[in-house]
């Protein structure tokens, strides 16, 4: 097979063709000494060509029907590139140029989605922010990266109305002529290169404050279509956007989906009810989300009346955390959907691993099944996996990110040696399913959301009546972690739980602030001073497998 297609190739390349030009790049045959041969570079602008090339008149997104400021309406494909040309035609003539940060603040949207393609496509950096951030995390992402503009959505931008950024459009239909120049051709990104950064994603680690983690473009299209591969997506599929979008680009779904031509429902806000709503209105056969979604949609379904939504027909893509066996098996039992886990990080575009019931276990019992299926997985496609002598999970491959942007020394950390490092814990069988043990860095997973224990400290360390405190991730049936405080208090001082929290919900996102607080008269230290966290979190996963739920 594979001589085969090289023979097409040498044939091809031996006949002169004149260059063909795709979102106005120019692909020209790349001479070597093996002779002729054709490479065209991986950007992701292509994957909304095709859209509207061969599924031009199909609906693509199918937006909010009652978002504030009014969202988009039913679009199709080729009014969606019509909208990505113009939105680059705006940017230039605003005069924000290739390589320029273009900020979104939005909850689940068709603008932010249009917006992957009219900024990146075009050679801006679109820098999708967390729009459960406060103004305070908010600001710093916006100075850090260096956003020339920000696209807000109307329910957000009174909170971040004092924030300085040069250009500002607040998200809707009275202002879309803001957003979009119709009528301009952009100007065409000519030398197109696929190791430029495409996105800058913020995320939670072992710093106070998020890091950038910038995605290329090969970064992207890798991670795209292997997903897509892995998952079966195809141009039959219905997808329900009730992953937030800001999240690791939505795991890039939007990417493979827009180039398979698949329609996207757009979701605001999640709910369980209106979830399966969505589902039975539009025959949604797919959908990505953290083990807290699921939680909401097992709750709704208990109360639905008349056949689940998506029995038979729908899948769904769960990570963030490993979701209990017990609710594996509820997916299938009770909605009868089929559940595929996969595990990544923002640095990973995401996918590293993926596991799918296959053929193999066809036989058994829901709840074995379910067991097989708990598990991160096996490696997707092209990529590499290996446990160091730390117990630390390393990994290499196509979508790995390139860097953190302006950190080279966390970058330099990160991918030490030539591999990844995740920061997990875990083992692989012999079989070469990896599973997830312990957390490394000092980070909490709440409901798929990652909150760096070091920055909720610093918060609480700000309070006048805190003298030491240590902040862990807890077990939690619906959010599979919560924080809790562990707070030592200073000599003559008091303060409540409620005092504490109060103070938290002032200077940081919701999500991030600590859900209980513990009053200690000390905290477990090394000799050398140094908190020793294990200790501290033990006694709450006492009876668990795992040092992560």
């Amino acid at each position: 097979m594979m001589s085969t297609a090289w023979a097409v190739i040498d044939i091809l390349a031996s006949v002169p063709l004149p260059p063909r030009v795709s979102q106005g790049c120019t692909v020209r045959a790349d001479r070597s000494n093996q002779g002729e041969r054709m490479r065209t570079p991986l950007t992701i602008g292509g994957h909304l060509d095709r859209a509207a090339l061969v599924y031009g008149d199909r609906i693509g997104i199918l937006d909010e029907p009652d978002a504030p400021g009014g969202g988009l309406g039913h679009v199709s494909y080729r009014r969606m590139q019509e909208l990505a040309r113009a939105q680059a035609a705006n940017l230039d003539e605003r005069g924000i140029g290739r390589g320029e940060r273009v900020a979104v603040l939005s909850q689940n949207s068709g603008r932010l989605l249009t917006s992957f393609f009219g900024v990146s496509g075009y050679r801006r950096v679109l820098v999708p922010i967390n729009f459960r951030l406060s103004p305070v995390e908010i600001e710093y992402i916006l100075e850090h990266s260096g956003a020339q503009m920000l696209l807000v959505d109307p329910e957000l931008a009174a909170s971040v109305a004092h924030l300085d950024v040069k250009h500002r459009v607040v998200i809707g239909t009275d202002t879309d002529s803001e957003i979009y120049l119709e009528g301009r051709e952009p100007e065409p990104w000519a030398e197109q290169d696929e190791d430029a950064t495409a996105t800058i994603n913020y995320t939670s680690g072992t710093t106070a404050r998020p890091k950038g983690v910038e995605m290329t473009h090969r970064n992207l299209w890798t991670n795209a279509a292997i997903f897509g591969w892995h998952t079966g997506l195809s141009d039959r599929d219905t997808y329900l956007h009730t992953l937030p979008m800001f999240h690791c680009n939505g795991w890039g779904m939007p990417y493979g989906l827009t180039a398979m031509g698949a329609p996207q429902v757009v979701l605001r806000k999640v709910d369980g009810t209106e979830i399966l709503r969505r589902i039975a209105e539009h025959g949604v056969t797919f959908m990505c989300g953290a083990p807290a979604v699921v939680s909401m949609v097992l709750d709704a379904a208990a109360a639905w009346e008349g056949p689940i939504p998506g029995h038979g027909t729908a899948r769904i893509v769960v990570a963030g955390a490993p979701p209990p066996t017990r609710t594996i098996e509820r997916i299938e039992t009770e909605l009868g959907w089929e559940m595929i886990q996969i595990y990544g990080l923002t640095e990973t575009a995401p996918l590293l691993t993926i596991n799918r019931t296959r053929s193999e276990w066809d036989d058994l019992a829901p709840a074995a099944r379910a067991t097989k299926l708990s598990r991160a997985g096996v490696p997707a496609v092209g990529i590499d996996l290996r446990i160091d002598a730390q117990g630390e999970i390393l990994a290499r491959g196509n979508h790995i990110l390139k860097s953190y942007w302006a950190q080279p020394e966390a970058t330099d950390d990160a991918l030490e040696g030539g591999w990844f490092h995740t920061g997990d814990g875990g083992d692989i069988d012999d079989g070469g399913y990896l599973t997830i043990s312990d957390r490394k860095k000092d980070v909490i997973i709440s409901g798929g959301e990652n909150v760096s224990s070091i920055e909720v400290e610093d918060a609480l360390f700000s309070h006048p009546a805190v003298a030491e405190v240590a902040v862990v991730g807890v077990p939690d049936e619906k959010w599979g972690e919560t924080i809790k405080a562990l707070v030592v208090l200073t000599a003559g001082e008091t303060a409540s739980e409620g005092d504490l929290r109060t103070w938290c919900k002032e200077r940081l996102a919701g999500y991030k602030c600590p859900t209980s607080v513990e009053f200690r008269d000390e905290l477990a230290r090394t000799a050398t001073g140094k908190l020793q966290k294990f200790r501290l979190r033990a006694p709450y996963w006492e009876g668990h497998e795992r040092q992560v739920n």
